[in-house]
């Protein structure tokens, strides 16, 4: 007889695992636990920083690599050990800060596991310290040896204008091309536009397929769960993916399973490991 294969689920956090309020869902940690102890491997892919990640890593039982900053960087949970880094380095770097300068968005820098701002980006630091609560302010962040980091920045991100992300977003494309990757997006709810910018290299996808074979599981063995328009990278990648019930329709359309769960009422991660795994968790 041969054994079964191996099996990976890797979750989202924010909208997904974790409530409004920053916390995991009880039901949905008793059913990582029961997945956990049937042989599953489990992981996190999120947009958090390492140390945004930490705590609902622990809660979760992960004891190895966790992917943050959407796969542009993998930690290891147990000694916090970097397996993967893409950072924007070099004259990459220099192009950003050049561009911040010049636009003035609110920026904050992601590197060396903390986010650097100044006080352009204090009203909206409810919104980034959810991605890290390690946050260190400084007169001016386009000023700052941060962008000098010899393991380079993890990400960049802007919020303001329109006429302000655009003009960032059209200095970084023009200039570095495909060596650095930018989204743009609306910030709905405070009436604002923002930017990521990231190495080229990494997202979701990539990460969860590193973390597939980092743990011998072939990909269309891997289950993940997520919300939001980062995670359709890994929906794309998995074998079979599920978008909690929250997520716009355009997300939705990517996941092969629609929960009919939300982030308000929790129990998205615990249905997806029920319908993946037959794996019922009681709480």
């Amino acid at each position: 007889m041969s054994s079964s294969p191996k099996k990976l689920l890797a979750v989202d956090l924010d909208g997904t695992l974790l409530g409004l309020l920053g916390a995991p869902h009880e039901r949905d940690l008793a059913a990582l636990r029961a997945a956990a102890a049937e042989g599953i491997a489990i992981t996190i892919i999120t947009g958090r920083l390492f140390s945004g990640t930490r705590a609902a890593a622990i809660a979760a039982g992960i004891r190895g690599p966790v992917a943050c900053v959407d796969g542009s960087h993998v930690v290891r949970v147990a000694g916090e050990e970097t397996l993967v880094h893409h950072g924007i380095r070099g004259i990459g770097a220099s192009r950003v800060q050049q561009a911040v300068r010049d636009a003035r968005p609110a920026t904050f820098v992601f590197a060396a596991d903390r986010i650097v701002d100044d006080d352009d980006g204090v009203p909206y630091l409810g919104y980034l310290t959810t991605w890290s609560s390690e946050v260190e302010s400084t007169d001016a962040v386009h000023n700052h040896h941060v962008w000098d980091h010899p393991h380079g920045l993890t990400a960049v991100v802007c919020v303001g204008t329109s006429e302000q992300i655009d003009g960032v977003a059209r200095v970084v494309r023009d200039e570095l091309g495909e060596s650095v990757q930018t989204t743009t997006f609306p910030i709905r709810r405070i009436g604002a536009w923002g930017l990521v910018a990231r190495a080229s290299g990494g997202n979701k996808g990539t990460a969860l397929k590193w973390l597939a074979n980092h743990h011998g599981v072939a990909i269309e063995h891997a289950v993940c769960v997520g919300d939001w328009i980062n995670d359709v990278p890994m929906f794309l990648a998995a074998g079979r993916s599920f978008v909690m019930g929250q997520a716009p329709p355009e997300v939705k359309a990517k996941a092969s399973d629609v929960l009919f769960e939300t982030v308000d009422t929790g129990g998205g991660v615990a249905a997806a490991i029920e319908r993946a795994f037959g794996i019922k968790a009681r709480v």
